[in-house]
């Protein structure tokens, strides 16, 4: 990269320190300017961050000393802060979804390639070594040829913990968009593309009342749906089931569960980075947990930046991103027009990850020192 590569970051909000714990210190990025529409924050970040400058965001974006822009906006941000990113000829890796909307995603990724710079989109979980050494017992044929798999993610809503939780209830934003890509970008990596989705949602309540921080206790709209259900008909031939709500208060399903003619293997959670990947073999005596053998250890948020940032890898890449967004507003559709939805878009699985130790990928030391 001829010297650390510089990052400026857009949306200070609470995932940005985890991001900045991941990303400060990397000898590969130096994080060179901050900018959020609150001021007062972008100058604290800065304060904390050497050789950062705390900048209004068309500076930021414009700025000589920006190679990449983090953008860690809210959903329905993404593409404009992208979109203005990429005509000042920078590169993009921004937190999911892409896009809010599906035209503004293919708009984002045209226009990145009119440009010649490169778009990267979270979630990088995917990189961790609970879907990838899950992915690589699916590849050694462990349960035989895959016929279906199941992904449930259950939650009685963020708005218990997050302090300004608006966001997760506008465009954008509901179980599905929010926390779909998770599941959906494993999905894929498992399975590969999808061909076509029916779905079905629905919104019970029209509001939600904070539960924490300075603003609990009052009540904000719901103008999304807060629970979707689907089938994902994979271009391999597996179905998947996916339901993702934040209309209830536990599940004891399996994230993740794939089922072939040889067994069935359980995922653990992909919001995670690792986890316990248990296979069940068919006639076997029950379940047993699969040591690690594919993936980055000890993953956290910004890894994905950094395998965006490294020559032949960008696992996290914009193709992948535009197809898992049309794969969750194709889920939408359905339900809405009450039909099956063929997709337009297809991705090529990223590369698997190699078994990677922490202070290899953290830039501590070299590939050959694990």
């Amino acid at each position: 990269m001829g010297g650390a590569h510089r990052v400026g970051v857009v949306g200070l909000g609470v995932i940005s320190g985890v991001y900045l714990d991941t990303l400060a210190g990397h000898p590969a990025v130096r994080v060179t300017a901050v900018a959020d529409l609150d001021a007062g924050r972008a100058a604290a970040v800065a304060g904390r961050l050497p050789g950062a400058r705390a900048l209004p965001v068309g500076q930021l974006l414009s700025s000589p000393q920006v190679d990449t822009v983090l953008n860690l906006t809210t959903p329905a941000a993404h593409a404009r802060i992208a979109l203005a990113a990429i005509r000042a000829g920078k590169h993009v890796y921004g937190e999911k979804p892409l896009a809010a909307e599906l035209d503004d995603a293919r708009a984002v990724l045209a226009a990145a390639a009119q440009a010649g710079v490169r778009v990267g989109c979270a979630p990088d979980t995917v990189l961790g070594t609970g879907v990838q050494t899950a992915r690589a017992a699916v590849e050694a044929g462990s349960i035989g040829r895959p016929l279906s798999a199941s992904a449930v993610m259950v939650t009685p809503g963020h708005e218990r913990w997050h302090p300004h939780p608006d966001f997760y209830y506008t465009a954008g934003g509901g179980p599905l968009l929010d926390m779909g890509p998770y599941y959906v970008t494993s999905l894929v990596h498992l399975l590969g593309p999808v061909r076509a989705v029916i779905g079905a949602a629905g919104r019970l309540r029209a509001e939600r009342v904070i539960g924490t921080g300075p603003r609990a206790g009052e009540r904000i709209p719901v103008e999304v749906d807060s629970h979707v259900s689907g089938v994902l008909e994979h271009a391999g031939g597996a179905l998947t089931t996916l339901t993702t709500s934040f209309d209830g208060v536990a599940t004891t399903a399996a994230p993740i569960e794939v089922h072939g003619e040889e067994g069935t293997l359980a995922v653990p959670d992909p919001n995670l980075f690792d986890g316990a990947v248990r296979l069940h073999p068919l006639g076997g005596a029950g379940w047993h947990t699969l040591p690690a053998s594919a993936g980055y250890e000890e993953g956290a948020r910004g890894l994905g930046l950094l395998d965006f940032l490294t020559p032949g890898a960008r696992r996290a890449g914009g193709e992948l991103a535009l197809h898992v967004l049309e794969i969750m507003t194709a889920l939408l559709r359905s339900s809405a027009e009450g039909r099956r939805v063929e997709l337009t878009t297809s991705a090529r699985v990223p590369a698997p990850v190699p078994l990677t130790g922490a202070r290899v990928w953290r830039g501590r030391a070299s590939p050959s020192a694990v």
